[in-house]
């Protein structure tokens, strides 16, 4: 290895008790992810252990020039694969000097809704699919594309091997393995639909760590792909004309829906969602009306509708919960850009928390 792989590959617990602590928030567009590090005295496990941080919000688009100063909280830890040992990345979220949360912290109203207690009763548990798509970084193409041109038509790359059909799986096995390595509860990975886009999985998880686990997850595929030299999207449409958009399929189960008689409380769940499909469909991710078309398996954004095993439907019920009479169901409506606390905590207050 060269003396800079030396370094980098540097093992402190040689040498001392201290720790590199990485805070991780989100910046002011909603999507572009931030973080910095601090030195620690030694090793934590908890969050309430961690001090509070602050940040120039003015270099973010999240606070003004005269009164820059805002607050990171710590909310939840996992393990560092980049530096390893005993360092720490940590998912914060940001407030005002004054203990207010800033305009874009969505996860301080979404850690409300999951601490109702008709939430709590019902255990959400949530499982999402986030696509995104891996672009060559000096013309902003996908990877494996050629430069001015397009690939085949879709149909061999879904799932597909060999070097003229997956690309960037250097990329995507590592990212698959640094989140395992983190902690976060990684499910699965698989090449979609239109070459250079892939998809990985995150859940089960529990309510607002479905949220902290996604963000982290797209961080640590975020600094992958910076040292590979090539750039994520999570545009939910990137290349226009008949190509496969990305989105952020949202599986979701209660307790209710998971025990017998269960499918009868997912059909209700399912008609409440109907009733409120413009303001899930507003709050889903920007962009999406150009992947919600109709076509791609998609459902046309103006329209709400369900089916079992149907991936041209809004939500989805699979063959199994069908077959037991219990399970789980699949909002497909989430774009690849969606934030995961507004996108899980909506769902559960329109399924658990608004009466009919």
């Amino acid at each position: 290895m060269s003396p800079l792989s030396d370094l980098i590959n540097l093992n402190l617990s040689d040498s001392t008790q201290k720790i590199i602590a990485e805070y991780i928030w989100i910046g002011g567009s909603g999507m572009d992810l931030r973080s910095k590090a601090r030195t620690l005295s030694g090793p934590v496990t908890d969050p309430s252990e961690l001090p509070k941080w602050n940040y120039d919000g003015s270099s973010t688009g999240q606070a003004p020039g005269e009164d820059s100063e805002v607050i990171l909280y710590p909310q939840a830890i996992f393990k560092d694969p980049f530096r390893r040992g005993n360092n720490i990345l940590v998912m914060c979220d940001a407030y005002t000097p004054a203990g207010e949360p800033i305009p874009t912290n969505k996860r301080h109203a979404a850690a409300k809704i999951f601490s109702n207690p008709d939430v709590v009763a019902e255990e959400p548990w949530y499982g999402i699919e986030q696509e995104y798509t891996l672009l060559q970084r000096d013309i902003n193409w996908p990877l494996g594309w050629p430069i001015g041109g397009f690939p085949g038509p879709q149909g061999p790359y879904y799932c597909g091997t060999g070097a003229d059909k997956a690309f960037g799986r250097d990329i995507v096995d590592s990212h698959y393995k640094a989140c395992l390595y983190a902690g976060i509860n990684i499910s699965g990975i698989n090449g979609e639909v239109m070459p250079g886009q892939w998809e990985f999985q995150v859940g089960p998880s529990v309510g607002i760590s479905a949220g902290d686990e996604v963000w982290v997850a797209r961080y640590i595929l975020e600094r992958i792909a910076e040292i590979a030299g090539v750039v994520v999207s999570f545009d939910p449409k990137p290349i226009p004309g008949d190509w496969n958009g990305a989105g952020a399929h949202t599986n979701y189960s209660t307790k209710s829906m998971r025990e017998d008689g269960g499918y009868e409380v997912i059909l209700k769940a399912i008609e409440k969602l109907g009733l409120k499909h413009k303001e899930h469909i507003a709050a889903y991710g920007e962009g999406n009306e150009r992947r919600l078309t109709g076509k791609h398996e998609t459902a046309n954004i103006s329209t709400f509708k369900w089916g079992v095993a149907n991936r041209g439907a809004s939500v989805r019920v699979g063959r199994d919960t069908e077959k037991a009479g219990k399970g789980y169901f699949e909002d497909r409506r989430p774009a690849s850009n969606m934030d995961p606390y507004v996108v899980t905590a909506m769902i559960a207050d329109t399924t658990i928390i608004c009466k009919p």
